[in-house]
């Protein structure tokens, strides 16, 4: 039988959102969606989708480091983005954030994300040795 825990973070509960911030089966993280939302909040980061994407990259850095785990443990992430012309400005931010070899990665258009966001990046991660 796995086990499952759902990870939330003081500041992720005071948001209020009806989904946890990490759920854990086993050795497995399921990151839910980021977005560049500021600390705290749910207002976007201003600056457009380098400004955007930089702080939902810090969002899931953050969930990650709060309950023990790190930006080395991510083994995938899912992209969405409103726009698919803004994916070269997403890369020169990813790439500051993980380092190769890379995660695996897969990215598509959105007609629209929930609060007018320029892009959600969901992420896995593994818990382990790395081999």
């Amino acid at each position: 039988m796995p086990r499952i825990q759902h990870l939330n973070s003081p500041a992720f509960l005071r948001l209020g959102l009806p989904f946890s911030e990490i759920v854990r089966v086993d050795d497995t993280l399921y990151l839910s969606g980021q977005m560049g939302t500021l600390p705290d909040s749910l207002q976007l980061a201003p600056g457009g989708i380098e400004a955007e994407a930089e702080q939902a990259l810090r969002n899931i850095q953050q969930s990650l480091e709060h309950h023990g785990f790190s930006m080395r443990d991510v083994v995938k992430c899912t992209v969405m983005l409103a726009d698919m012309a803004d994916w070269p400005a997403f890369n020169a931010v990813y790439t500051r954030f993980f380092s190769k070899p890379y995660p695996a990665r897969s990215a598509f258009g959105a007609k629209q994300l929930a609060l007018g966001s320029r892009l959600e990046i969901e992420a896995m991660a593994v818990v382990g040795e790395r081999t």
